[in-house]
């Protein structure tokens, strides 16, 4: 997984485009469509849900793994 320093706002997700490194499910292109909020402010947030752009399909992640360049690419590539 990729060590660098955390350079992406998980409060600045929303609406974000990535591209899938290996297509899931035939689909490469996402959009971060709803970050999901703790139960309370206190916690950190920890997932993202996004949307396939082409077949609209949705799934839920946990935010950081987009930081893994092996898996995923900031922006529709």
């Amino acid at each position: 997984m990729n060590t660098a320093p955390n350079k992406i706002n998980p409060k600045k997700l929303l609406l974000s485009k990535w591209t899938a490194v290996h297509p899931i499910a035939k689909q490469k292109h996402f959009l971060v469509s709803k970050v999901i909020l703790p139960e309370t402010p206190e916690e950190k947030i920890e997932f993202v849900e996004i949307e396939a752009v082409y077949s609209k399909k949705m799934r839920q992640i946990a935010w950081r793994d987009l930081l893994n360049k092996e898996e995923w690419l900031q922006g529709w590539k």
